[in-house]
């Protein structure tokens, strides 16, 4: 038979101590032990040997009927929206993870690839040149394609003020070369923004890899050198 009982306070040490009977005690080993459910309901701490459907999302103890020895807690079902956020940031916190351990696998095969400080700088710098070089082409382009443009616009405006139309093949080339500048001036800021993080890139790679060539308990090269 199910029973559940409204309890305020102290009653439930009392309700967990009168589920411990003799036959309980006596069958102690025989069958698993019987538990005794407590839960807030409307702001009432119920308790009962059987837990409701109802009640299952809820929070909830569980005392052992036998021994009145709490067994366990268990939270509160989550919401929809808590489980969508939980699972959030769950997948943050694994990208986080991945993209530490991506940063140690690469400071590892920096250390490796480079015996002495000199040949990591002179990677570097290889690097930068070739982003330099990317540059001055990138600007040529986009200078040609500024003056292209410029001379298409010319013949349509010549056109219109000689009152005749500007022809569709005109037109199309016009757009095509705007759009052409246009990506053009993209690839132009990508890889002049890429140039002014290379600095920073090597100075941090400079460090990583000091901090990391660098006996546990020496001070790095840089810290040396300021004492």
């Amino acid at each position: 038979m199910k029973t559940q009982l409204t309890l305020g306070g102290a009653a439930l040490s009392l309700a967990i101590m009168l589920a411990a009977t003799p036959q309980a005690l006596a069958q102690k080993g025989a069958t698993p032990q019987k538990k005794l459910y407590c839960w807030t309901d409307n702001g009432k701490k119920v308790c009962g040997d059987a837990l409701p459907p109802e009640q299952a999302a809820r929070a909830r103890k569980e005392f052992s009927a036998r021994s009145g020895r709490t067994l366990n807690e268990v939270d509160r079902a989550l919401t929809a929206e808590e489980r969508a956020a939980a699972a959030a940031a769950a997948s943050q916190a694994q990208l986080a993870a991945d993209a530490q351990a991506a940063r140690v696998r690469r400071d590892l095969a920096m250390v490796e690839s480079y015996a002495t400080e000199a040949d990591l700088q002179r990677a570097f710098n290889e690097r930068i040149v070739l982003v330099e070089e990317s540059i001055k082409t990138s600007t040529l382009g986009q200078a040609n394609l500024r003056h292209g443009l410029v001379t298409l616009l010319g013949q349509a405006a010549n056109l219109e003020l000689g009152g005749k139309p500007v022809p569709k093949p005109l037109h199309d080339n016009i757009l095509k070369q705007h759009a052409d500048l246009n990506r053009q001036s993209q690839v132009l800021r990508d890889q002049r923004a890429d140039r002014a993080m290379l600095d920073g890139d090597l100075a941090s790679a400079l460090q990583r890899y000091r901090d990391l060539k660098t006996p546990p308990g020496e001070a790095t090269p840089d810290a040396a050198s300021s004492d």
